[in-house]
């Protein structure tokens, strides 16, 4: 005989027992030699334990269908339970190509070469720096491995980090706390993460610390352990900045630098801290450098042609892209 204990999670628990219990009723019909109890987020089973293994492999495909499309009924019920393991249906609930399901059951892709590049790379990296234009889906690719790893329970948090690079000096002047004068510079994530979690467990994240956003000057003095971190818009560091961030990786931590050097937002006369990092840490072995360019594009297709034209206006003019203090992230 085998018990084991399993916790429902990224779901909410009664939309997979259904009202009144009427979808656990029809669970437990299926597996009749089996003792299964359910309590809030866990589910106790036991029994053999081939019947027990399979019961917790058809649970797994049903709680995927109900993160994937937001319900289920009882007909995705009856398919999940008799399916084969090698039918069409089973395979879209376990397809290897998506990153994550967003909400209403929307697949998030690498869908570009150099995305799916970014993807592998992250895989077998602990620090990688994904550099390119606007829209090349850099950080949403970024956010979209983080979400994974949580839900794989690979790492213990996310933590998303900006430059405030526009608030400056000048936060004073704006209403709120502080956490209410820094939040439109780091509303980019924010976005990201709401494609990705329903609303309520994302709050969640947010209340107990699983997911933090914050700018990066709050990363100073920190070790970041047993956690998948990204820094966004890293071209907005300086070089100060940049290898404060960087050195503060702690065990089991995944780093994710992303950035475009043509659309630097520092004062004048202060560097940049992404270009120096890429010929500082070029050949140093466990850090890959990913490059993107206007091929990789999944905007509008104008933002495609934009990218390519102001690339040729700075070319034809011989000046360099980075030199305007203006940003369409």
């Amino acid at each position: 005989m085998a018990e084991q204990i399993v916790q429902i999670e990224n779901v909410n628990p009664s939309d997979l027992y259904g009202a009144k219990d009427q979808h656990l009723t029809m669970i437990k019909n299926f597996f009749p030699k089996l003792k299964i109890i359910a309590r809030g987020d866990f589910v106790k089973v036991i029994g053999e334990d081939d019947e027990v293994n399979y019961f917790l492999e058809r649970l797994t495909l049903l709680v995927n269908h109900l993160e994937r499309f937001g319900s289920i009924n009882p007909k995705v019920i009856e398919d999940v339970m008799i399916a084969g393991g090698d039918t069409a249906y089973v395979k879209s609930l376990s397809d290897s190509d998506v990153l994550v399901y967003g909400r209403n059951g929307m697949q998030i892709k690498a869908i570009t070469v150099n995305q799916k590049r970014m993807v592998e790379a992250i895989g077998k990296k602990d620090m990688v720096f994904a550099i390119g234009p606007a829209g090349t889906g850099k950080t949403y690719t970024a956010v979209a491995l983080a979400v994974r790893a949580l839900k794989d329970r690979e790492v213990r948090r996310i933590i998303l980090t900006r430059p405030a690079v526009e608030a400056g000096e000048n936060l004073g002047f704006l209403p709120g706390d502080l956490k209410e004068k820094l939040d439109p510079y780091l509303q980019p994530l924010y976005d990201a993460l709401r494609d990705m979690l329903p609303q309520a467990k994302l709050n969640g994240y947010m209340e107990d610390g699983t997911i933090e956003i914050a700018p990066l000057a709050f990363m100073r003095g920190r070790t970041l352990d047993h956690a998948f971190v990204i820094l966004d818009e890293a071209q907005n560091a300086t070089r100060a900045q940049l290898k404060m961030f960087l050195t503060r990786m702690g065990r089991d931590a995944k780093f994710v630098i992303t950035g475009d050097v043509t659309q630097i937002d520092l004062p004048k006369n202060t560097p940049s801290g992404l270009p120096q990092a890429v010929d500082v840490l070029g050949d140093v072995k466990g850090i890959e450098f990913i490059f993107l360019d206007e091929k990789d594009v999944v905007r509008h297709k104008l933002v495609t042609d934009i990218v390519n034209a102001y690339k040729k206006f700075y070319h034809d003019e011989n000046i360099e892209e980075n030199t305007d203090n203006e940003s369409t992230n």
